[in-house]
């Protein structure tokens, strides 16, 4: 991570709330005593949850610190940790999409939770995709922020350059502040670096077809200065069925949402922006039926 995105992450958390006191909880799921958290009441007439899925190195806090409480003043929130994430303790197992995916699942599945509306970001994105293309079913609308399908999303350099990231690139940063306080296992923080280096250095592309057969509405997000190359972004919205003529051909079921003056670790700080934009975007009727 360069000493930029560092001072970008620094600056925003100094502007994000400190959290109440949340009691969590924790489950059983795949090996692992995962950790998360309820926030909020479904509205009437709709029972259906939002989940949310955090970047690498990061935690509920960290990622989504400052769109949680507004987020869960009109629907219930389920925030997840993931393996080896800030309360969720590491296991003997790589880090990957798919593992990740199931252990969602599996939780939800634990809760009794059938049918969710699920926010990924950077990583937690990925999450949120695979899971609606293993499991659609469980899946109303998603939102992705910062996403890529194919290794080309990203600029030139950008995985390359995570191969060089050492521990200590991260000491002082939020994120590692985050871990230290919250981690089982605050020494393991060199081992979370590890694993999502190999995890990034593993990722497959999804085809075109696997991202097309997502049915569910998508709302796309990204900063206009984002690690994602904004030309892909559109690509993906066009993969969605976005990109045509609202005025004469309707407006499609997905949308695509462009932050200005936005970089990628500072787009889960536009609040007042995506707060307003998630809402609507959820608590649209989808014209094709969900």
């Amino acid at each position: 991570m360069s000493n930029r995105m560092m001072e970008n992450e620094t600056k925003a958390n100094k502007d994000a709330p400190e959290r109440e006191a949340v009691v969590g909880r924790y489950a059983a799921v795949n090996g692992l005593n995962m950790y998360y958290e309820i926030h909020g009441e479904s509205k009437a007439g709709d029972s259906t949850p939002l989940v949310l899925m955090h970047g690498a190195f990061s935690g509920i806090g960290t990622s989504f610190g400052l769109l949680l409480p507004s987020l869960a003043k009109n629907r219930q929130i389920i925030a997840v940790e993931l393996q080896g994430h800030a309360r969720t303790a590491d296991i003997d197992r790589p880090l990957t999409i798919d593992l990740l995916a199931e252990d969602v699942v599996a939780l939800l599945q634990q809760i009794g939770v059938k049918k969710a509306d699920f926010f990924g970001y950077s990583m937690g994105s990925a999450v949120a995709m695979q899971i609606a293309i293993q499991h659609p079913d469980l899946v109303r609308k998603l939102v992705l922020a910062s996403i890529s399908y194919k290794a080309d999303g990203l600029h030139p350099g950008m995985l390359e350059g995570m191969e060089s990231m050492k521990p200590e690139n991260l000491y002082g940063s939020p994120f590692h502040d985050e871990y230290m306080r919250l981690a089982p296992k605050p020494e393991n923080f060199p081992i979370l670096m590890e694993k999502i280096i190999q995890l990034d250095r593993d990722l497959r592309d999804w085809t075109p077809e696997e991202v097309q057969s997502i049915k569910a509405p998508v709302l796309l997000v990204i900063g206009d200065s984002d690690i994602i190359r904004p030309e892909h972004t559109v690509e993906m919205f066009r993969l969605f069925g976005g990109g045509v003529i609202g005025d004469i051909a309707g407006l499609p079921r997905s949308q695509l949402a462009v932050l200005p003056g936005t970089t990628h670790i500072t787009v889960v700080y536009r609040a007042e922006w995506l707060n307003s934009m998630i809402g609507q975007f959820l608590d649209a009727p989808d014209p094709e039926g969900s």
